[in-house]
């Protein structure tokens, strides 16, 4: 490691840290030859594929721009920026974790759109919106009424036959 300072090459570590969330170390380096002293950090290498967009073109991933797409849909809504970060983390992870190192677009705009889906209808229904481009009202419609319905699918009305009480017997007395 070069000292930013004098360009010696040599230098030791006074102290190593890890970073908030474990996933860095900082170290605290002097320079053997001019002493000064300054930080370095180190982190794994983050091997992200290359997004291919809709008309072809390749361009890096950008964890900036899935933020940005994440805030937008979130807005006025009652979802955290840790919560927004958690989800742009877990993006990420299934990107590495695919191993590939091309990938469409489409698969990070449907990957962000299902975990506004589990996280806020309101969002997934504006995320979508743009990301898919909806051409008419219609269109439109037809995604809320897919989530209308998956949303009586999976929250049934409760039974009332048997909510209604028994009517108390008549007793005999001697």
């Amino acid at each position: 490691m070069k000292c930013p300072f004098c360009s010696h090459q040599d230098n030791r570590v006074i102290d190593s840290r890890l970073g908030r969330d474990g996933d860095v170390i900082r170290r605290r380096r002097e320079c053997e030859g001019c002493e000064r002293r300054f930080t370095t950090y180190e982190r794994v290498e983050e091997i992200l594929p290359l997004v291919v967009k809709k008309d072809g073109r390749r361009e890096a991933y950008s964890r900036q721009k899935v933020v940005a797409g994440l805030t937008k849909a979130c807005e006025k809504r009652p979802i955290s920026i840790e919560t927004i970060e958690d989800i742009a983390d877990r993006i990420e992870r299934s990107l590495q974790g695919s191993g590939e190192k091309e990938l469409r677009s489409a698969r990070i705009g449907e990957e962000v759109m299902r975990q506004l889906y589990d996280l806020d209808k309101v969002a997934y229904v504006r995320f979508a919106s743009v990301y898919r481009s909806f051409q008419d009202l219609d269109a439109f419609m037809n995604e809320l009424k897919i989530l209308i319905r998956e949303r009586s699918q999976s929250d049934p009305k409760p039974d009332r036959s048997r909510a209604r009480k028994k009517k108390p017997s008549p007793t005999r007395t001697p």
